[in-house]
């Protein structure tokens, strides 16, 4: 698979599930695994509820696409993204897809699209239904692209060590993981452990509980030996985690 500096990735927007202001922190996050070739938001534009959008489309080079609301209670917007996703997944032009709502409406195509070996980027409020976040590779909640770590009024605010301790879901993600790429000695590199954690949980994102990077949520917990080891020249470091039970 093409790495992220190489990888074609078409950027699809439910304007009605979808708020602009995570715009600029969306396509930051989405340049991380690749480029946006293709930007597409979807929502019936004659009317003034998608006002905000409008304002910042022409700025990021989104293209709207109109779809008119048909029957009210029905979303035709979905059926819109839908179809032009397969159009797309068949010019066999791309490496992935990034999928921005908070409709479970999208869990089949995101399913679809994995089976033809494309990675799936969701992107959806802490609201999205459980579905729609398991069928995509990674999924990253909304919130967390207008959080900032230590911030004055950050959206999510940073988990205690007690907390952590106490959220026995997560704290045994990071031990299956660590079992799962650790030596003989119990000591396992951390990118691989985060690796796989992400096929465990997709939706797992240290910035969920308020940590920027892994390493920083690990070592938060204290429930494990961390050590940097030099690499090469010794001038950058490669860090490594062992559960303390292994002592």
């Amino acid at each position: 698979m093409p790495d992220e500096y190489t990888s074609k990735l078409a950027v699809l927007i439910d304007a009605d599930n979808a708020q602009p202001a995570i715009i600029e922190d969306l396509l930051a996050e989405i340049a991380k695994y690749g480029t946006a070739s293709v930007k597409r938001i979807y929502g019936d534009w004659t009317g003034t509820h998608l006002k905000g959008w409008k304002e910042v489309l022409l700025l990021h080079s989104i293209q709207p696409i109109q779809q008119f609301r048909y029957t009210v209670g029905k979303n035709a917007t979905d059926a819109a993204m839908i179809i032009d996703a397969m159009d797309l997944l068949y010019t066999e032009k791309f490496d992935g897809f990034c999928i921005v709502s908070s409709d479970s409406d999208f869990t089949k195509l995101a399913s679809r699209i994995r089976e033809s070996g494309l990675v799936v980027y969701g992107f959806g409020e802490k609201k999205t239904p459980e579905p729609f976040v398991s069928a995509c590779d990674k999924f990253i909640y909304t919130e967390v692209l207008v959080s900032k770590p230590d911030a004055a009024s950050p959206t999510i605010k940073r988990k205690t060590t007690q907390e952590l301790k106490q959220n026995t879901k997560l704290i045994s993600l990071i031990r299956n993981a660590v079992e799962a790429s650790s030596d003989d000695d119990g000591w396992a590199h951390l990118a691989p452990v985060g690796s796989n954690i992400a096929k465990q949980a997709p939706d797992f994102d240290p910035r969920n509980y308020g940590y920027a990077k892994l390493g920083e949520l690990v070592a938060a917990t204290k429930l494990f030996d961390i050590d940097a080891r030099p690499v090469g020249d010794g001038h950058s470091k490669a860090v490594y985690i062992r559960d303390k039970r292994k002592k």
